[in-house]
């Protein structure tokens, strides 16, 4: 298993599409009926406080994983976001505690 961020920025026009879509996005978040547990996760904001995008953490076992979860998203399936990128993460600060084998070197995280 390996950690995952997901940077997901919201297309412009989106922000009925994101509230109309936000229940069930969020009920999806917290259900485990997926092959991935989602340890953080909440929406980005733009200056004006107005949400604009969503940041997850996420434990997969492999990308592929992660980027069907995101894929099957109400946001995802709406056509709220314009851009998504992930990224496996060596999670280094809080929990949950990082496996040896992610825990990088001193000064390399």
């Amino acid at each position: 298993m390996a950690y995952y961020v997901v940077h997901a920025l919201d297309a412009p026009g989106k922000a009925d599409a994101r509230a109309e879509n936000r229940p069930a996005h969020r009920a999806r978040l917290r259900t485990h009926d997926h092959p991935l547990t989602v340890h953080i996760g909440g929406p980005l904001l733009d200056g004006a406080g107005a949400m604009c995008g969503t940041m997850l953490v996420v434990e997969a076992g492999d990308r592929a994983a992660v980027e069907r979860y995101v894929a099957g998203d109400p946001y995802a399936l709406a056509g709220v976001y314009a851009t998504v990128s992930i990224h496996e993460y060596a999670w280094g600060l809080g929990p949950p505690e990082p496996s040896p084998a992610q825990t990088p070197e001193p000064g390399n995280g």
